[in-house]
């Protein structure tokens, strides 16, 4: 178990971390995040791409400008430098694992102009935690 990110870092509430399979030959990690209920994660975007399999719980995710409902074994691309963000549900964790480059880029954080921007559409105002 891991550290989601430094308290105080970036937005989230209720993250954790594990870190399941690394491999340098591979070039990937496993990761395993779970979202305490109502909890959710940094909005942010990367160079790197995700790739995120639900494994439990229920929740919702943005992924650039839509946001989509989450069950177990939904399955989520992230492309390059989009945002994203993922919540549980207000009744249980969610659980999912998240495949990415083992060498990768650090979590850019929406500015003002961003947010405002993403904002303009309604269902991502009212999704987006900050």
């Amino acid at each position: 178990m891991r550290e989601y990110k430094a308290e105080g870092s970036a937005p989230f509430a209720g993250v954790t971390r594990q870190v399941l399979f690394e491999d340098p030959g591979l070039l990937a990690e496993w990761r395993y995040f779970e979202v305490a209920p109502g909890g959710h994660t940094t909005l942010e975007r990367h160079q790197h791409v995700h790739a995120v399999m639900v494994l439990c719980g229920r929740g919702r995710c943005l992924v650039g400008e839509e946001v989509y409902g989450l069950e177990p074994y939904d399955l989520v691309s992230i492309p390059p430098l989009t945002w994203h963000q993922f919540q549980a549900a207000e009744d249980q964790p969610l659980g999912f694992l998240c495949l990415v480059n083992a060498e990768r880029d650090r979590p850019q954080l929406p500015t003002a102009e961003d947010l405002e921007a993403l904002q303009q559409n309604p269902s991502v105002a009212a999704f987006i935690r900050t």
